[in-house]
């Protein structure tokens, strides 16, 4: 049995997707999500990206939540737009809320930058808005790539935040067999 079999047999037993990928379609998806994915993909595992997975006639916030609660990791791209989205933040926090390990990629921003602007969100509550402030000043605190999109290299990024998810699969893998 492969390290990736291993990995999903031991950690995710129900898991619907090894990796969810959270991110600002506007700002990511043609570009740094797109690559993640295949990359994900074509290394044997099975990330959750909505537009791939999410088809006609699913009820949209449940699949995702589904999605998130039975990941093993996350990665989430930070982009300039992605706190203007009430989507992004409801996925965020329910990744900080489940406890599920994060892979940030700071794309174009820089972690100081990232404020929830509760303007800048239709219908949110004051509720909502202290779930998505604690879910972001938690995710400032998390070790992330940096990304420069006028200079960076995304082979680059995409390869290293690969790396990093399997890298915590293996350790949540880990873990369970040691508990």
């Amino acid at each position: 049995m492969g390290l990736r079999t291993k990995i999903w047999h031991n950690v995710a037993g129900s898991a619907t997707c090894d990796v969810f990928i959270n991110h600002r379609t506007v700002d990511t998806t043609r570009t740094v999500v797109r690559f993640l994915y295949d990359h994900l993909k074509q290394r044997g595992y099975k990330p959750f990206l909505d537009a791939e997975n999410l088809r006609p006639g699913d009820r949209l916030m449940d699949t995702i939540d589904k999605s998130i609660r039975g990941c093993n990791v996350a990665v989430t791209v930070f982009s300039p737009r992605y706190c203007d989205s009430f989507f992004c933040l409801h996925e965020l926090s329910l990744l900080v809320k489940s406890k599920k390990p994060i892979i940030p990629i700071f794309y174009d921003v820089k972690p100081w930058q990232l404020r929830v602007m509760g303007s800048g969100i239709l219908s949110c509550s004051q509720k909502d808005l202290k779930r998505f402030n604690l879910a972001i000043e938690e995710a400032k605190c998390l070790v992330g790539l940096p990304f420069d999109s006028s200079k960076d290299d995304w082979s680059e990024l995409v390869r290293k935040a690969s790396n990093a998810a399997m890298s915590k699969m293996h350790e949540e893998s880990s873990d369970e067999q040691n508990a």
